[in-house]
């Protein structure tokens, strides 16, 4: 590992992005070019203490899980995670794993959808990227250790999230076909093996996957149970990105429904102000 270059591989990469790349409000008095060391720590799903380490040269061999959750929190193109896991002496992940990278394409068009919320899903259902409407209506990603950014194991295993399903058996048996699906794909991910090893302490989860169906997420609509704004049922539309295997899923709802008016008022007051009705 060469440890001085990761390091300063890291704290340029950190100063490149800035929080409304992550979908994090910029606020006040900020000292520093880019996100502090706290926000990429939050969006990596590690200590703050951990990064100044890495960034000094002296940390411990950083995982594959952590060198793939740093490079999805510091928007890297596929070129530069491979150059990261090469400074950090690890392989790449390989062909035939689940990609956790965001094309810098798809990053451009969440960054221009400012009046929606958007997030991107890789195969197995971890949140690899969103846009500030996204965290108003979900609530804050960053707060959450990295492992439960995925839709299945909070569905499964908590914390529950703010959507509401008006049959929850059927929304996890949709989940659990989809997974089965993503399984056969990639019979070798470890990203998905631990995911799997985690879900199959849920009694639920191991009884529906053993009905043994397969199917594919559709498009559909999704009732959210948001602290401020009460219910809101959204059009959810679910864009493929075949090229990287990933989602986009994007919220919407028709002009002049309560549930439009409610995303204008997401849009209005944004996630910082609405952060303090949690």
């Amino acid at each position: 590992m060469d440890r001085a270059a990761f390091g300063h591989t890291l704290a340029s990469a950190r100063a490149r992005v800035g929080p409304g790349d992550v979908g994090l409000p910029a606020g006040p008095r900020r000292r520093v070019p880019g996100l502090r060391r706290e926000e990429v720590a939050q969006l990596a799903g590690i200590s703050v203490d951990y990064l100044v380490r890495l960034e000094q040269g002296r940390g411990p061999h950083p995982s594959e899980q952590v060198l793939s959750a740093l490079a999805r929190a510091l928007r890297l193109t596929q070129d530069e995670r491979d150059h990261l896991f090469a400074l950090a002496g690890a392989a790449p992940p390989l062909p035939g794993h689940i990609d956790g990278t965001v094309r810098p394409a798809t990053l451009r068009l969440i960054d221009r959808m400012t009046d929606l919320p958007v997030m991107v899903f890789d195969a197995k259902g971890d949140v690899l990227a969103w846009n500030a409407m996204a965290i108003a209506l979900h609530g804050d990603f960053t707060a959450l250790p990295a492992e439960q950014r995925n839709i299945i194991r909070r569905q499964f295993l908590g914390p529950h999230g703010r959507v509401v399903h008006d049959d929850d058996r059927a929304a996890k048996a949709e989940s659990v076909a989809d997974l089965r699906a993503v399984a056969a794909r990639y019979p070798r991910d470890p990203g998905l093996r631990r995911l799997l090893a985690a879900l199959r302490t849920s009694a639920e989860f191991r009884e529906l996957w053993d009905e043994g169906r397969v199917a594919s997420r559709r498009a559909g609509s999704k009732r959210f149970d948001h602290p401020a704004l009460g219910s809101i049922t959204l059009d959810c539309d679910v864009l493929l990105l075949p090229e990287a295997d990933q989602r986009m899923v994007v919220y919407s709802a028709a002009p002049g429904t309560p549930a439009d008016e409610a995303l204008a008022l997401l849009r209005v007051v944004g996630p910082q102000e609405l952060a303090t009705a949690r």
